[in-house]
């Protein structure tokens, strides 16, 4: 879960729930500073918006107006906790008007519908107007970590989720508008296909890493 690449402009996971968050929030008013044009995009669960400091995030960038977007995926679970138990409303994108910034529930399993609100909030965001909240909502298929085996969700929800998979539909609309066929996707799989083979192929054949290394980056004193 902890992946981060500079070069692309990913900062990293942080273990700390909501701890992106402030994160995201100050690489916004680092590109505010420095006058850059870039946005920063924070994602979150449903339980990390119930933590103080998403709070404390959106006041400091409603105020200032940073450029940052906060996308809440709402898989109806904060592990095992429904949201339902958890939030007074069902949609946390409401939150938002605290802040006086806009906030927008969308269709987390429609892709183009959150590409179009992303767009929009990254153009907002660019353009000076500050923050904005999408609450994406969506299902996690499976569970929260390799220990969470399930059976706290009503009988039958996760088959009538699944029959709403974003991956799925997003095939049927390219199938549909012409811009996918059998033949480019089984190439498209197999492609994918190699690539992992290729990645798990050098995670094995990697030699161990040394020992000695196991305390460098950590802070330790003197």
């Amino acid at each position: 879960m902890h992946l981060a690449d500079l070069s692309k402009g990913i900062l990293g996971a942080n273990a700390v729930v909501g701890g992106g968050i402030p994160i995201a929030t100050g690489a916004a008013l680092g590109f505010r500073v420095l006058g850059q044009k870039k946005v920063a995009l924070c994602f979150f669960g449903d339980g990390a918006s119930n933590q103080g400091n998403f709070h404390e995030s959106l006041n400091f960038a409603a105020i200032w107006k940073l450029p940052v977007i906060y996308v809440c995926e709402n898989n109806l679970y904060a592990s095992s906790t429904p949201a339902k138990t958890a939030f007074p409303h069902p949609d946390i994108s409401i939150r938002a008007a605290a802040y006086n910034i806009p906030g927008f529930s969308v269709d987390g399993q429609d892709v183009l519908a959150v590409y179009e609100c992303v767009s929009q909030a990254v153009t907002r965001a660019r353009g000076g107007e500050g923050a904005t909240l999408i609450e994406a909502k969506t299902y996690r298929f499976e569970g929260h970590q390799l220990g969470d085996f399930g059976g706290y969700q009503p009988e039958g929800e996760l088959e009538e989720w699944k029959r709403r998979d974003p991956i799925v539909l997003f095939r049927q609309i390219l199938m549909e508008r012409g811009l996918l066929d059998e033949e480019s996707e089984r190439a498209i799989l197999k492609e994918v296909d190699a690539e992992i083979t290729e990645a798990e192929q050098f995670a094995f054949t990697s030699p161990k890493p040394d020992p000695a290394a196991a305390t460098q980056y950590v802070y330790k004193e003197d």
